[in-house]
């Protein structure tokens, strides 16, 4: 997993999660794949111009420890404190847990839309050329007029 259970002490108090989840881990684990795989969905929508992903998702969401882009970790905290707390919410202002995870969408989706852009080598683009070819663009000119 990307992100680990001790991460999410960035977002939520260990004490909140184990009165929402009564200390069930699988209940924490299973907001934490659903958090991951809705990242997942964001980082892969950029595309190069002939359609293939520009990121390689794969290994910026099996990055451990410190090689982890720590932006994204964050955003992904954010989402799995969300899932969470759907049980419960504990000891917990719901608003403002909406609202920072309203903020975590919006600035995933101006990601995939390629409004933003991770500049980090921790977030490796997938070389468009790597397997020997080249994008094949076809098309016309635009149409003449003589006026």
């Amino acid at each position: 997993m990307f992100l680990e259970i001790h991460d999410l002490g960035t977002t939520i108090y260990n004490y909140q999660i184990d009165q929402i989840t009564e200390n069930n881990e699988d209940i924490t684990i299973q907001g934490i794949a659903a958090a991951e795989e809705e990242l997942r969905s964001y980082l892969a929508a950029p595309e190069w111009s002939d359609g293939r992903p520009k990121y390689d998702v794969d290994a910026i969401l099996t990055a451990k420890d410190n090689d982890r882009n720590q932006l994204l970790v964050r955003i992904c905290s954010t989402l799995a404190k969300f899932y969470i707390i759907e049980l419960c919410n504990a000891d917990i202002i719901y608003e403002i847990a909406k609202e920072r995870y309203d903020r975590a969408l919006d600035w995933l989706k101006k990601f995939a839309k390629g409004e933003l852009k991770l500049t980090l080598a921790m977030t490796p683009e997938i070389d468009p050329y790597d397997d020997g070819t080249q994008p094949f663009i076809y098309g016309s000119r635009e149409k003449f007029n003589h006026e």
